[in-house]
């Protein structure tokens, strides 16, 4: 199948249900179908031909109506694939005046979503600028047309969008209005709206989270996991237990981080997100955090993925790290560097963790261990862009190491004394 074919929504599932709408009322017109089937014929070998042809489509119509909506959808996807992006706009401009009459409501709905769904997830590189436009463009649209469901739908998409550019002024008056969509009329939050509250927690989440601020997402982590009249996708609860994984991993509580990981990845695996591999990755450090004799690669859930790839050298380091084998641990950390810590946000969780164990500020641990190589207590150096405490094996101070293997041996000696005496 071509690209051509293969975006937005199957072109033929779109033909079948045009022909054969039981809510359209108008008698088939053959000089506006042959004109329009004529039209696609000439999309693949000749692009612009085509647009010209699908021109004639809405002339031929005059009022209004199905064909002419589906002419205007073939001419969005030839100006999105010519990347004639200002034109493509202006078409959709125009395809956004027949929702209100000209076609069904629900034919209406889908192929805005799937327009909106393509663009915002196509691999052609685009402008977000565009991107925003095209979600605005889409709101004042629908302020007239009185169609909630998509309303919904394109705010959360936009909100999206802000979330990633980090426009949190923007995103905060988003959330507003899509809260005040789903309360009663007092104020309070209707729970049988309860699948779109968790969509608007999940994204006001992901904000908090990004701004690290724990105080508020604690509180909207708690609410959300005690909704329970919605029946949501499995990709937003993902997104709910994976931040409320990373809040637990910043306040030291490694086996609430252990299980909010684990769920987020058995969500994302159900929704075929790649997002699972990231939070596999999360899902071993708080592993190894809360200090577990339990191999998370051991689940039904996880073990398919014991062997792939990306995970592989993560099996690896909790492997060393069960065996205790600190110089094979350091040994995968180096070798698989890229790999493991390709992630800033996990590189930021294992700083962070450590200051989680320490009870002090980041800045504090990276002071003191300035402090400790200088003084010679340890040997290595520190990478600060990536925020990492590298070991140097070949300068021991052997006096020190001798020092210690004695007090070992003595430690040991008195421990059998101990055993002895109390037999």
């Amino acid at each position: 199948m071509s690209d051509m074919e293969d975006d937005f929504m199957c072109d033929d599932e779109e033909d079948y249900d045009l022909e054969y709408s039981e809510d359209s009322n108008s008698e088939p017109n053959v000089d506006l179908e042959n004109q329009y089937y004529n039209s696609k014929a000439l999309k693949e070998d000749d692009p612009k031909a085509a647009l010209i042809s699908f021109q004639k489509v809405l002339e031929l119509e005059g009022e209004k109506g199905e064909w002419g909506f589906k002419a205007l959808k073939q001419m969005i996807k030839i100006n999105f694939k010519l990347t004639n992006f200002p034109e493509m706009m202006n078409r959709y401009k125009q395809l956004l005046t027949y929702i209100r009459s000209a076609v069904t409501r629900n034919y209406s709905e889908k192929s805005i979503n799937s327009i909106l769904d393509y663009i915002s997830t196509s691999k052609q590189v685009i402008c977000m600028d565009l991107l925003q436009e095209f979600y605005e463009t889409t709101l004042d649209a629908l302020k007239d047309a009185k169609n909630d469901r998509l309303w919904f739908k394109t705010n959360t998409k936009l909100g999206k969008l802000y979330l990633e550019r980090e426009e949190y002024g923007k995103l905060q008056k988003i959330l507003r209005q899509l809260h005040q969509s789903c309360q009663t009329d007092d104020g309070e939050d209707d729970l049988k709206k309860g699948t779109q509250l968790l969509e608007i927690y999940a994204l006001e989440i992901q904000m908090y989270t990004a701004q690290k601020n724990n105080k508020k997402l604690k509180a909207l982590y708690e609410q959300s996991l005690h909704i329970k009249s919605a029946i949501p996708h499995p990709l937003i609860m993902g997104v709910i237990r994976e931040c409320g994984g990373k809040m637990h991993l910043r306040e030291g509580e490694f086996e609430k981080a252990h299980t909010d990981f684990f769920e987020a990845f058995k969500n994302y695996d159900e929704s075929g997100s790649p997002r699972r591999t990231t939070c596999l990755k999360y899902l071993v450090l708080a592993n190894m955090l809360m200090k577990s004799g339990i191999n998370p690669f051991d689940s039904q859930e996880a073990k398919p993925y014991k062997n792939d790839p990306d995970i592989l050298a993560m099996t690896n380091l909790v492997s060393s790290y069960q065996n205790n084998d600190i110089t094979e641990f350091e040994k995968i950390l180096k070798t698989n560097h890229s790999n493991i810590m390709d992630d800033p946000k996990l590189v930021n969780l294992i700083l962070t963790s450590y200051k989680s164990e320490l009870n002090i500020y980041v800045c504090d641990v990276e002071s003191l261990l300035v402090q400790c190589i200088l003084d010679g207590t340890i040997n290595g150096r520190i990478d600060q862009v990536n925020q990492l405490l590298e070991l140097d094996h070949q300068k021991r101070n052997g006096a020190r190491y001798m020092a210690l293997d004695k007090w070992t041996n003595q430690l040991n000696t008195l421990n059998q004394a101990i055993v002895s005496k109390l037999a």
